[in-house]
């Protein structure tokens, strides 16, 4: 009504004032009063009504027949048939059906107002297909130079206008990117909100929560689902853009068979920015996101070693879908192919046994060793006990499986927990060096390995106790101290210890 050639006839509303936002899919001028049966949803009809019926019930059986086809409105000239007003027939009719009903208190020319509307339908035409031209190339050229989902979601996001998210089958935030409102709390109690979303079909838009939401692949696969903020009815074009990018990440993981990887890139930037800067906001929404919570929970971190032809991708695997069935929430991600893992408790378990029922279950799928770290209660203390965990880990022999704390790994765990102090390496030089020159060092070390016991350390060497008596000599003599004096077997100890770590 806003065009120049319908407000030159001064339009009045008279029903219908809510449903004025209706499609006009095309315009048909008539004077017909079965002309219902030759129309489509979203037709508008223009009428001077010198044909219409003049029974109420006649008139009121034409407006019925309007509404239920869908029409997008009917407008009708004053002048011809009715001067004054439209009849109260025929209004009360068009109130009932639901069906926008406009009166022009001026001549027009109806063929100025279907040429008008027919342009601008034809235009929209055009446009939705220049764009679906679009969504078309973009999404094939993604597909041709094998983008992954980080690409595909920023098209998404630049296609559709709005943040776009990718969620795993748990309803864990896996990816996500701001539309033009930025951050706008869209994700905050994301896992909460998105369990009250249900999709039927492939693609369903979600008005209480303003979501449109499609799955990723078949719902049987439960890879997840992408959602666009869309607080109104989503226009065909943007459902297009969603369900196009769902297929192509779907191909994307189906291709690859790496769907573990956005949720690995998620977890691992939640656990930099838990040991970089803890208390900052955005860290606590990426926790929130992956269902990770902090407050009132026991906090443990882990660092692991899959043992055996098992890769850290494996084990990494394993843990989450471990701690999951054990109703523990953690985030795990590699870091130069050593895998480490953050748990969050209930503050009801007891984390000791909690934490070693956890990496039992876990070495059942990919057996490992656990380098586990102090207890804590705050995200400002997650990073120490993740960099404690590493050292208690390094300090555990390799083929070593099974949990271990530092309390566990004794004076290895000291010189790990110490690293590459120099004073440590001068200390050990100065004590082995001149075994070694000699080609004494292995002799000593299966003395100190087998202390009190000869005849086991010969053993361990292949020697007779004869030729290994008289290495011990030697070495004795080398050194200027008796093998047998308590401070001595207690001084090469730790320095074949020491070298062993540090190496």
């Amino acid at each position: 009504m806003a065009t120049p050639v319908l407000a030159a006839g001064e339009p009045r509303v008279l029903t219908g004032q809510l449903q004025l936002d209706r499609e006009v899919r095309w315009v048909h001028v008539t004077e017909l009063a079965d002309i219902a049966r030759l129309l489509r949803a979203g037709d508008l009809v223009l009428t001077t009504g010198i044909a219409l019926p003049d029974e109420p019930a006649s008139l009121a059986g034409f407006a019925r027949s309007l509404g239920e086809v869908q029409a997008a409105g009917l407008v009708v000239e004053l002048g011809r048939r009715w001067r004054e007003g439209l009849p109260g027939e025929l209004v009360s009719a068009c109130g009932r059906a639901g069906l926008p009903l406009v009166e022009l208190r001026r001549e027009v020319s109806f063929a100025a107002v279907a040429q008008e509307v027919g342009e601008r339908v034809v235009d929209a035409q055009v446009t939705a297909l220049r764009e679906s031209e679009q969504v078309h190339d973009t999404f094939t050229d993604l597909a041709i130079t094998e983008a992954g989902p980080a690409e595909i979601l920023r098209a998404v996001r630049d296609l559709a206008a709005a943040t776009a998210v990718v969620e795993d089958g748990d309803h864990r935030v896996v990816d996500y990117v701001l539309g033009p409102q930025g951050d706008d709390g869209f994700l905050d109690d994301w896992s909460v909100r998105s369990r009250r979303v249900e999709v039927r079909g492939r693609t369903s838009w979600d008005a209480s929560a303003g979501w449109l939401v499609t799955h990723l692949g078949a719902p049987a696969r439960r890879w997840g689902r992408l959602v666009l903020d869309c607080p109104r009815p989503p226009e065909p074009r943007v459902v297009a853009v969603i369900e196009r990018g769902a297929g192509a990440v779907a191909l994307h993981l189906l291709h690859t068979r790496d769907r573990e990887t956005l949720v690995r890139r998620r977890h691992g930037e939640l656990i930099d920015r838990l040991v970089a800067d803890p208390d900052h906001p955005e860290t606590r929404r990426a926790a929130d996101r992956l269902a990770w919570p902090q407050a009132g929970r026991h906090l443990v971190a882990v660092s692991a070693r899959p043992t055996g032809s098992r890769t850290a991708e494996d084990l990494v695997t394993a843990a989450v879908s471990t701690a999951a069935s054990h109703e523990l929430a953690a985030v795990a991600d590699v870091v130069q192919r050593s895998p480490r893992i953050l748990l969050s408790l209930p503050a009801t378990l007891d984390p000791v046994e909690a934490v070693d029922r956890w990496a039992l279950a876990t070495s059942r799928r990919v057996p490992a060793a656990f380098g586990v770290g102090r207890t804590v209660t705050t995200a400002g203390d997650v990073g120490s006990a993740l960099r404690e965990s590493g050292q208690v880990l390094r300090a555990v022999p390799g083929d070593t499986e099974g949990v271990h704390r530092l309390d566990d790994v004794g004076l290895r765990g000291l010189l790990t927990l110490l690293g590459d102090d120099e004073r440590i390496s001068l200390f050990a030089e100065r004590q082995l060096r001149d075994l070694e020159t000699e080609g004494l060092l292995e002799v000593v070390a299966a003395h100190v390995a087998h202390p009190g016991n000869k005849t086991a350390a010969a053993a361990a060497l292949f020697l007779s106790r004869p030729a290994y008596y008289a290495r011990l000599s030697r070495a004795e003599q080398v050194l200027g101290r008796r093998l047998d004096d308590p401070d001595t077997l207690t001084a090469l100890r730790f320095a074949l210890l020491a070298r062993e770590v540090q190496a």
